[in-house]
């Protein structure tokens, strides 16, 4: 593990293998043990950065709110750090905000996209009304808020399946600070829509949904690529197709990289 500082925080980076860069951004309730499985299989062929947002895994806290410019600005510290000009970013769910944010304040330095299980619109006032719920249940008990809301992020049919899995990312998710559970859903609740870099981002974008995602609309997800040339990927499962799709995704990711010069 590599440190760097951002406005007096620490924040936990790994830098591991050589070649194009290519940064890693883990989701809500996760950290950078998310991507182990894909930074051994990666790094073979590509220098695979996968940082601790602020307030999750082993970097502190910022705020009250983390607002996704707040998170791309910790990417840009570490990266500014490594002497990295330019890299691939590939992010779940709500590392793939960040990556879309990061992709707004600084185009120049992004050579593709990858989101995983995530969205480029802001969110609705339904997903609004029901951050504000979540913060309300986080401070009421927030250990109860973690054990729920991680089984529910599967398909039902790999809640079964994927049982000790599914402990493994809870036992992780449970290390989050009450402090950074509830900045992370402030910063998501406000975060902007960013649709437009689907239209008119001048590098690739690969967009990884899955059929049954509790968490965003299947159809709605494929709404943002109309008119677009991102390159589209859908599984059958849930929310996260980094545990419930491993190899596929790997697959998938490897051939999206390989295509980028």
């Amino acid at each position: 593990m590599k440190t760097a500082t951002y406005k007096n925080t620490q924040i936990a980076y790994t830098d591991t293998g050589k070649g194009t860069a290519v940064v890693l951004l883990h989701g809500f309730l996760e950290n950078r043990s998310m991507w182990d499985f894909f930074v051994a299989e990666l790094a073979k062929k590509y220098r695979i950065i996968a940082i601790d947002l602020l307030g999750h895994g082993q970097s502190e806290c910022h705020g009250y709110v983390h607002t996704m410019e707040d998170q791309a600005d910790v990417v840009h510290e570490v990266l500014s750090d490594l002497r990295i000009k330019k890299a691939i970013f590939a992010g779940h769910s709500m590392g793939g905000y960040i990556a879309l944010a990061y992709a707004e304040l600084y185009p120049d330095q992004v050579k593709g996209l990858a989101l995983i299980n995530s969205t480029s619109r802001a969110d609705s006032d339904e997903r609004k009304a029901n951050r504000d719920r979540a913060i309300q249940a986080v401070k009421k008990d927030h250990t109860a808020f973690v054990r729920l809301s991680i089984a529910n992020l599967f398909s039902e049919a790999n809640r079964e399946r994927l049982k000790p899995e599914i402990e493994q990312v809870r036992s992780e998710a449970l290390k989050t600070p009450l402090q950074g559970i509830v900045a992370a859903l402030e910063g998501m609740k406000i975060r902007k829509d960013r649709e437009v870099l689907l239209h008119f981002g001048p590098y690739p974008v690969l967009l990884v949904l899955g059929e049954q995602d509790p968490v965003l609309n299947y159809q709605e997800s494929l709404e943002q690529t109309q008119g677009t040339k991102v390159q589209l990927v859908t599984f059958p499962d849930g929310h996260m197709s980094l545990i419930e799709n491993r190899d596929a995704l790997l697959l998938e990711l490897g051939n999206f990289l390989k295509k980028i010069k």
